[in-house]
């Protein structure tokens, strides 16, 4: 497999964030449809992926996906 890490050194996220972040429609955010980050999961998953996060408030977040590689 791939895999790809994307992290920041931003605020993090809180608990209430981190439970609906793949949520169609949710976004902190005062514009934006929020589905960025659902599509982007569903598209991981139909490719036979993963996407997973850890973030802690104050400390940054750390999106890592991970996809199979195809040998052709």
């Amino acid at each position: 497999s791939a895999v790809i890490s994307i992290s920041d050194n931003g605020k993090g996220m809180t608990e209430e964030v981190r439970a609906q972040v793949f949520q169609p429609h949710f976004t902190t955010k005062k514009s934006g449809s929020g589905l960025g980050l659902a599509m982007t999961k569903q598209i991981i998953q139909q490719a036979g992926g993963q996407i997973n996060f850890s973030s802690r408030a104050g400390e940054g977040t750390e999106f890592i996906i991970e996809l199979p590689v195809v040998h052709q």
